[in-house]
C-alpha cells in the first residue's frame, strides 16, 4: 500500500514522486511505500498549520480538549488495529503493542484532555495590583518522532501542542509510518480542523532537516537518538525557536544484597529487554552487590533464557525482531567490542526461527560480564537486547558507577531499605529513577534527561509549559 502525506486536511502525494520502503523487520517483506518528501512538501505543511494557527489558538481551552477527547475516542475504537499495525511495524510483540502503545496511546489524548480543561486562572496579589498570568500558544510546532514507540510518542506531542492551542507538522521515522497513518485517518475521520494536525513523511535530511529549519516553525519536540538531536538542536538555535530534545539513555539498575531477589530478577529482565531492549529507558547496565552477584547471575541467566523469542503476532512472544537490518548490525558489532574488551558472553546468539523469518532483524537476548565499567560497552548506548552486568561492594561505588557515561535518562534501584534507595537515587545524576519497580509512569511528573540525554521536561504541567509561552499581565490597583 501507498502511504500519503497529511496537508491541510489532504491526504497527497510527495512533490518529487519518489518514494520510500517500508520493511517489515520480522521478515524483510516490503509493507508498503511512503514518500520521500522535501522541503516543497514541508513547506505546504508549514503553511497549512500557520493559516490555520489564528482559528484555532482562539477556541477556548474546554473547545480544544473537547477535540482531544474525540481522537481519543475514535482512537479506542481502533485498539487492536493500533497493536496489529505497530507490532508489524516495528517487529515488536502483539502484547506489548497492545498493552503500551495503543494504551498509551489513547491514554495520552484522555490525559492532556483533563488536563488542559482544568487549567484555571493564575494571580498573584500585591499590596496595589493584581498580576494575571495567561498562557498563549507558541505557534507552529515541529514533532519529530522514533521508530521505536511510534504512536505512544506521536500521541505525547500531538495532544498537549494542539491542545494549548499550536498547530503542528508531525514528522514521524520513516520506518515505522504506520501508525501516523492511522493518527491521521482518524483526526481526518472526526473533521479536526483542517491544518491544525499535518504529517510528511520521509527521511531525515529531506523532510527532517527543513522542518525544523523553517523559518515560520516556532519550536521543536524531538525523541530520538543524541547525535541527531545535536544536530536539530543547532539548526533550531539560530532562529531561537524553543526546544525540547528527549534523547538517549544508558541507564543503570543498581541491586543492593538486602533487595527482594525473585521480584528484582523478574524487574531487571523487563528493564533490560523490554521492546527488545529498543527503549530510551532501559536498564542496560546491571550493577550488582558482590555478596549476591552470582546468585544473582544465576537466576537472572535462568530468567533470560526462558523468554520466548519469535513471531510478533504470537501472544505468547517475549521478544520479536529488531528494527533494521542496519541496526542489528550496530548491535552485533557491539557485541564483537564486548568480546575485544574482554567481556564474558553469559548468553546471547541467535533464535532459532522458521524459514519465514529468515530475513528478519533476529538476535537472542545477550548478557555479558567481566567487563571494565568504563569499556565502550558499559558507557555506549547499544539500543538493543544487550546488558552488562558489573559488581559493586559500596553504595558509593555503586553511584560513581551510574555516573560514569554521558547519558542521564533513568535508572532504576532496587532494595529493601527505602532510606537508602532514596539517598542513592538522589545521588544519581539523572532525569528519573524508580525504586524497587521500573517504567511505573505517571503522566503528571516531568519527563527528560541531563547531560547527553537531553534538553527539557515534557510530560503533565511541563508538557502544557513547553507547548506555550507564559504571559504577565499586571493590573495596578485605583
Amino acid at each position: 500500500m501507498n502511504i500519503l502525506n497529511y496537508i491541510s486536511g489532504k491526504f497527497v502525494e510527495p512533490e518529487s514522486g519518489e518514494w520510500l520502503e517500508d520493511l517489515s523487520p520480522a521478515t524483510g517483506e516490503k509493507i508498503a511505500l511512503i514518500p520521500k518528501s522535501n522541503h516543497h512538501d514541508i513547506n505546504k505543511a508549514v503553511d497549512a498549520a500557520r493559516k490555520a494557527l489564528p482559528a484555532w489558538s482562539s477556541l477556548t481551552n474546554l473547545d480544544r480538549a473537547s477535540w482531544l477527547n474525540k481522537i481519543a475516542d475514535k482512537l479506542e475504537s481502533k485498539y487492536e488495529e493500533i497493536a496489529e499495525l505497530e507490532s508489524k511495524d516495528t517487529g515488536k510483540p502483539i502484547s506489548l503493542a497492545r498493552e503500551v502503545d495503543a494504551y498509551r496511546s489513547v491514554k495520552n489524548f484522555r490525559f492532556f484532555a483533563e488536563m488542559i480543561r482544568d487549567i484555571g486562572v493564575e494571580k498573584y496579589e500585591m499590596e496595589d495590583a493584581t498580576n494575571r498570568v495567561i498562557y498563549k500558544p507558541v505557534g507552529v510546532g515541529a514533532l519529530i518522532t522514533p521508530w521505536n514507540l511510534p504512536l505512544y510518542l506521536l500521541s505525547w506531542k500531538v495532544a498537549p501542542a494542539i491542545g494549548m492551542g499550536n498547530t503542528v507538522v508531525c514528522k514521524p521515522s520513516e520506518m515505522t509510518p504506520l501508525t501516523a497513518d492511522l493518527l491521521m485517518k482518524t483526526i481526518d475521520e472526526i473533521g479536526l480542523p483542517k491544518g491544525v494536525v499535518n504529517l510528511v513523511h520521509g527521511d531525515g535530511i529531506g523532510a527532517g532537516s527543513p522542518l525544523v529549519s523553517h523559518q515560520d516553525v516556532s519550536l521543536v519536540s524531538f525523541t530520538g537518538g543524541t547525535s541527531t538531536g545535536s544536530i536539530v538542536a543547532k539548526s533550531a538555535a539560530s532562529s531561537f525557536k524553543k526546544l525540547s530534545l528527549e534523547l538517549g539513555g544508558k541507564n543503570s539498575s543498581i541491586i543492593f544484597d538486602d533487595c527482594d531477589l525473585k521480584n528484582t530478577v523478574k524487574g531487571v529482565v523487563r528493564s533490560g529487554f523490554l521492546n527488545q531492549g529498543q527503549v530510551c529507558l532501559c536498564g542496560s547496565r546491571i550493577l550488582v552487590q558482590e555478596d549476591i552477584y552470582d546468585e544473582f547471575i544465576d537466576k537472572f541467566i535462568i530468567e533470560v533464557e526462558a523468554m520466548k523469542i519469535g513471531d510478533p503476532s504470537d501472544e505468547n512472544t517475549n521478544l520479536g525482531a529488531l528494527i533494521s537490518p542496519e541496526h542489528l548490525s550496530k548491535v552485533e558489532e557491539y557485541i564483537e567490542i564486548a568480546k575485544s574488551e574482554g567481556g564474558t558472553i553469559l548468553t546471547g546468539g541467535y533464535p532459532s526461527l522458521s524459514e519465514k523469518y529468515k530475513n528478519g532483524n533476529w538476535i537472542s537476548p545477550t548478557v555479558i560480564a567481566d567487563l571494565d565499567v568504563d569499556s565502550r560497552c558499559s558507557t555506549e548506548e547499544i539500543f538493543g537486547p544487550v546488558v552488562t552486568i558489573h559488581k559493586f561492594s559500596t553504595e558509593n561505588e555503586a553511584i560513581d558507577i551510574a555516573n560514569n557515561t554521558r547519558y542521564g535518562l533513568a535508572g532504576s534501584i532496587w532494595t529493601s531499605d527505602l532510606e537508602k534507595g532514596n539517598r542513592v537515587a538522589e545521588s544519581i545524576h539523572t532525569g528519573m529513577i524508580w525504586i524497587n519497580t521500573w517504567l511505573h509512569r505517571d503522566l503528571r511528573v516531568p519527563f527528560g534527561g541531563v547531560k547527553d540525554s537531553g534538553v527539557g521536561r515534557e510530560g503533565g504541567k511541563w508538557s502544557l509549559s513547553f507547548f506555550s509561552e507564559a504571559m504577565n499581565i499586571c493590573t495596578k490597583n485605583k
